[in-house]
């Protein structure tokens, strides 16, 4: 399953730093997010776009909203208005991972 069948997204970008929280649509399904969303994952799946001078992506856990938020610096290679890439604003990012694949639960 996609995790966009369980989540969407909404993200933001400051500088070079992009972050990028993911929302459950129901509450049932948050504790499958946290189990599956980990940073190590979140890192695996931008591992080409990501600084590997930057910091290391971190993850807040925000449970009273269903939420996860990923805070992901220098993926944006010196910020929007500055980086050589196209497409790489948050938004962009956020749609790119909820068409992450889940394991569901049988």
């Amino acid at each position: 399953m996609k995790l966009h069948t369980l989540a969407h997204s909404r993200t933001g970008d400051k500088g070079d730093t992009s972050n990028i929280s993911i929302i459950a649509y129901r509450a049932q399904d948050y504790p499958l997010l946290c189990e599956q969303l980990t940073v190590e994952r979140v890192t695996a799946f931008f591992k080409d776009l990501l600084d590997p001078l930057a910091a290391p992506v971190r993850r807040y856990e925000l449970p009273n909203v269903q939420a996860l938020n990923f805070v992901l610096p220098g993926i944006l290679r010196g910020g929007v208005t500055r980086s050589l890439a196209l497409d790489a604003h948050g938004k962009c990012l956020g749609s790119a991972l909820l068409d992450l694949d889940l394991t569901t639960p049988t």
